[in-house]
């Protein structure tokens, strides 16, 4: 019989890491990152950067300005008390026709 004494080439590594060890180290870098991304503070900011108001709000935001639900705010909708704007299938509120109606109701309070 004839022994083989072929060696398998060695091919060289791309990366300086064993598997293991580069999964192990992948795995660590998204815990971390998810561990940083759930740290961030999530609070809604309505300013806009260069603009000196934000000119159109979505719907969550008017709930949050007006503390009320989104059925309020399609039944103000229905009473044409807000006046929706759409862009492509979305809708949006002009800040001046928020502004106003905020406005309407303190008045509304002091008389």
């Amino acid at each position: 019989m004839q022994e083989s004494n072929k060696e398998k080439p060695v091919m060289p590594l791309l990366m300086p890491y064993e598997p293991e060890e580069f999964w192990q180290m992948l795995r660590q870098i998204i815990k971390e990152e998810i561990i940083s991304a759930a740290a961030v503070n999530t609070t809604t900011n309505f300013n806009t950067p260069g603009l000196t108001y934000k000119p159109l709000h979505k719907i969550e935001e008017i709930c949050k300005i007006f503390m009320i639900t989104k059925p309020t705010v399609y039944e103000w909708i229905k009473l044409d008390i807000l006046k929706p704007l759409k862009v492509h299938s979305r809708v949006y509120f002009l800040w001046n026709d928020i502004e106003e109606l905020i406005k309407s109701n303190a008045a509304k309070n002091r008389g």
